[in-house]
């Protein structure tokens, strides 16, 4: 019964909502096994498979699909990788499929995690899809204004929901049609389960489950879209491995797996997540300026492998901004291209623009691009300022300010801290603290005061006018 559902389901479900109302662009770059030089492909499963993969990617337009889960409303920089290599798929002639997991969201992926999720409520999940979906497409689409020189050869990123296929499956019917094709002892082999198992917290049933669900999916997409690739980080390899498995037992076509490496900071965190603090994709959650900022920090030991891997400069280019780099380091040229390279992917020129603006604002004292930034654009440019509105009061005075806007925990280092040239207002020293206000120096046009103490804390004051 089962099996017969799906079968009238693909029948319905055809490669047709993948053709295109124009030409496709293919040229012999199709084989984007040529990364491997970039450093970008680090596996390929089956291993004994690569040339038959090689010489499908390079004959032929293939499907590439890479997997998303909902676990937040923005996707964070850790996930660019795996986004660039779909744009690299893309860019060599084949289809991309990005999978949000509405489904298995609600599961939780335990490759590379300690402790299992917390479980999501099913409303913030397909909240969380949504927002996705709308930034993966956002993305791709940058992508074809700004880095892509040859408009309408691109096939569109399809952006599918695996929850859109698991609600018409029983529970019953998906074990006794799918699970009854895996093997305990290979499932357990798995790392991602492993690690798990001997771990203090365990491993939850649902956990353990999760590699058949992104299995079928692979399997779904095969049937439905000629999926015979599947993309993903080196963490994802179990997945992909059991993927592999249930299509060859249930099908007779051969897939294959691409594996990207997993990119770690010098802590050994994951890519984007600092002390727990991910640097998001979305510019509700972390502001063009701060993501930009975020790469222009980027360690000079780092900075050419993330360039290789991030970018669609060529080599050469890499080569020479590196040569020029390493003579002149303290220019940070080549951490200014790969943060503007990767702002303008996500935000767009406009965003880049911005991001450019406030960097010379804050480190030039230059106060036109401030004036014209809302209040909360400013408030996550300065990582997170506080905000607070105040009600301007005839003869308020510069420590009348610090206080309000709670700059200080007393009047006593208030006094102390201003006399000694540490605080500043719209980056102007005010080192007397009974200096009355002036709205002509210092309050913005916008109607803002940004306050600093010491070199790093910032507080914003919306004045109420």
């Amino acid at each position: 019964m089962f099996a017969a559902s799906v079968r009238v389901l693909h029948r319905k479900v055809t490669r047709q909502a993948l053709q295109l109302p124009h030409p496709v662009r293919w040229s012999s770059e199709g084989n984007i096994l040529k990364l491997k030089e970039r450093g970008f492909i680090q596996d390929v499963f089956p291993a004994e498979t690569i040339d038959k993969a090689r010489s499908m990617l390079g004959l032929t337009s293939q499907t590439v699909y890479a997997g998303f889960d909902p676990t937040a409303n923005s996707l964070h920089v850790g996930n660019l990788l795996v986004l660039i290599g779909l744009l690299h798929t893309q860019r060599a002639g084949h289809q991309p499929i990005a999978l949000v997991g509405g489904a298995t969201g609600l599961i939780g992926d335990p490759s590379g995690r300690k402790t299992e999720r917390q479980l999501l409520a099913t409303e913030t999940v397909q909240h969380n899809v949504t927002c996705i979906k709308r930034q993966i497409e956002q993305i791709f689409s940058n992508h074809e204004r700004f880095f892509w020189d040859k408009p309408g050869t691109l096939k569109p990123v399809l952006v599918v929901n695996n929850a859109d296929w698991y609600r018409q499956y029983s529970f019953v019917d998906f074990m006794a049609n799918v699970g009854r094709h895996f093997r305990m002892g290979a499932m357990l082999s798995r790392t991602s389960v492993q690690s798990r198992l001997t771990s203090e917290s365990g491993m939850s049933f649902t956990e353990f489950s999760y590699q058949l669900f992104q299995a079928y999916d692979w399997l779904h997409l095969l049937r439905h879209h000629d999926c015979r690739f599947q993309l993903g980080g080196s963490d994802q390899m179990g997945n992909i491995m059991s993927g592999q498995e249930l299509i060859s037992r249930t099908e007779s076509k051969e897939v294959f797996g691409l594996t990207l490496p997993l990119i770690t900071n010098e802590e050994g965190d994951k890519f984007g997540k600092s002390a727990g603090n991910a640097v998001w994709l979305s510019d509700e959650r972390t502001s063009p300026y701060a993501m930009y900022q975020f790469f222009v920090r980027t360690p000079d030991s780092e900075v050419e492998r993330l360039l290789r891997l991030l970018t669609f400069l060529p080599m050469q280019t890499v080569d020479q901004v590196m040569a020029r780099h390493r003579r002149t380091p303290e220019l940070w040229e080549a951490q200014k291209l790969l943060a503007g390279e990767l702002t303008k992917l996500v935000h767009g020129e406009d965003g880049l623009a911005k991001a450019i603006g406030i960097s010379k604002a804050l480190y030039n004292g230059d106060l036109s691009t401030l004036e014209l930034l809302e209040v909360k654009d400013i408030a996550q440019s300065f990582g997170g300022a506080p905000l607070c509105e105040i009600l301007p009061e005839p003869g308020m005075t510069v420590v009348d300010v610090a206080l309000r806007a709670r700059c200080f925990p007393s009047r006593a280092d208030a006094d102390r801290i201003i006399g000694a040239g540490g605080f500043s207002i719209n980056f102007k020293k005010a080192k007397n603290p009974l200096e009355v206000l002036s709205p002509a120096v210092h309050i913005l046009s916008n109607g803002i005061s940004l306050l600093r103490v010491g070199k790093r804390n910032y507080y914003i004051v919306k004045w109420m006018l």
